[in-house]
């Protein structure tokens, strides 16, 4: 037997240093880092708005100096700022329950319902995709403004109750239920409303939150739309009312501009801390990049 084999297989010496330990280290620390970035103006933001005006722009000023809650005073006793509120909450409202629904149900019979053109007519979703917004912006205002809808809920509402990306969501997720259990149900007799109120809505829980936060967070942050439809005041939503607030005449009040800033932002962070469980379990299944 030749020494060769005779040679046990000794570990190679330590060295002392762990790769994927030093990788886990690198990685979080750059995670930490875009945290910081990401969350860097939302703390600025919610420290200014207990500021006063004089101290905002000051440096150094994020920690120190004084402490109060005028801003907030200041912006709750415009007699304006709870409608801007109200209409907010409204056409956001309006917006996400008609895309649930409504993308929900094309979604369902682009996925679930053979008819002639259906491959044409999610192609035709999916072409949408390609064409930018500001493109349809003049065409969906002359609509709007031919129908006379403006300054009303309706105009802020009706071009957003459906989007395409709902569309997607929904087809895609929709897709993956297993034919089977909808056969069941249609050999039980349940009819094609029946089967998607009572078992493919309830399924679509991850979609229908993800639907849901996409079209809440762009309502609610919709500026220039509103900007133009809504042309009373009485009408503005809060991104509209902060953008005239920012842009008046004479000197800005960052206090309740910065209150106001944050005011609009926590219901955002609110919903999605929420509803997160389920987005995240909807992007994932629906194949979003």
């Amino acid at each position: 037997m030749s020494a060769a084999t005779d040679e046990t297989v000794r570990p190679a010496p330590a060295t002392g240093r762990d790769p994927d330990r030093l990788a886990r280290v690198v990685l979080y620390a750059l995670l930490l880092l875009g945290v910081v970035i990401t969350l860097s103006p939302l703390v600025w933001t919610a420290a200014s708005s207990f500021r006063p005006s004089g101290e905002i722009l000051r440096q150094g000023s994020w920690l120190t100096g004084t402490w109060t809650g005028e801003n907030f005073r200041a912006l709750w006793s415009d007699p304006l700022f709870p409608r801007y509120f109200l209409n907010s909450v409204v056409v956001s409202a309006a917006i996400v329950a008609g895309n649930i629904v409504l993308a929900s149900g094309v979604g369902y019979a682009l996925a679930k319902l053979p008819f002639p053109g259906r491959r044409l007519v999610f192609g035709a979703v999916l072409v949408t995709f390609m064409i930018p917004s500001l493109m349809l912006f003049v065409p969906l205002f002359v609509t709007v403004a031919f129908l006379n809808m403006t300054n009303t809920y309706a105009g802020l509402i009706l071009p957003f109750l459906v989007t395409p990306l709902g569309v997607f969501v929904m087809r895609q997720f929709i897709g993956q239920l297993p034919d089977e259990l909808l056969e069941a149900a249609r050999i039980d007799g349940a009819g094609e409303g029946r089967i998607f109120f009572r078992i493919v809505f309830p399924l679509c829980r991850p979609a229908i939150a993800t639907v849901g936060i996409l079209s809440f967070v762009t309502s609610w942050n919709n500026l220039l739309w509103p900007l133009v439809v809504a042309q009373r005041e009485e009408m503005y939503t809060l991104p509209v009312a902060l953008a005239t607030l920012s842009s008046s005449e004479g000197a800005v009040s960052y206090g309740p501009l910065m209150a106001g800033s944050l005011v609009t932002i926590l219901p955002i962070v609110i919903v999605f801390i929420f509803f997160q469980r389920y987005f995240v379990a909807g992007i994932a299944s629906t194949g979003i990049k």
